[in-house]
């Protein structure tokens, strides 16, 4: 398995554990995150990331900010990405069983490191479910 990882500056620490966490379960990573506390704009940590997914270049991606919220809405501009917003385990689960997310986005600020490990590694290992899910997953992107 191969992940992409993006963080700004509010997930630089977070984004240290996971990526020990994957590479000690044998995952390769590509890491796009800074590695600083300065401040920085997460889109440029983000869009490699959703482009490497949807290039399928990867499995999986995983983004970090500190409320997930700016990450989460820069990869859902990605046509293919369906990135999801989570801040416990169970949300984690649904995202990938209910809409086979394909970006887990971690609001840093709000979750611990702990409950972030917890969330990727139930993010990385629940399949999607397909049937009644595909059919509203299909209706997802916009017409206009």
């Amino acid at each position: 398995m191969k992940i992409a990882i993006g963080n700004d500056h509010a997930g630089t620490t977070y984004k240290e554990k996971v990526v020990q966490y994957l590479e000690n379960k044998g995952i390769e990573v590509i890491n796009y995150g800074t590695d600083s506390e300065e401040s920085v704009d997460y889109p440029d940590f983000v869009h490699p990331v959703a482009k490497d997914v949807s290039d399928k270049k990867v499995d999986l991606g995983i983004i970090i900010c500190g409320s997930g919220n700016g990450a989460n809405m820069t990869a859902n501009k990605h046509q293919a990405i369906r990135s999801a917003l989570c801040w416990t385990s169970e949300i984690a689960e649904l995202a990938r069983s209910h809409n086979n997310a394909n970006i887990l986005s971690v609001p840093a600020r709000f979750v611990s490191v702990h409950q972030t490990i917890d969330m990727v590694d139930t993010f990385l290992n629940t399949k999607f479910e397909g049937g009644r899910h595909q059919e509203r997953i299909n209706k997802i992107p916009s017409k206009e």
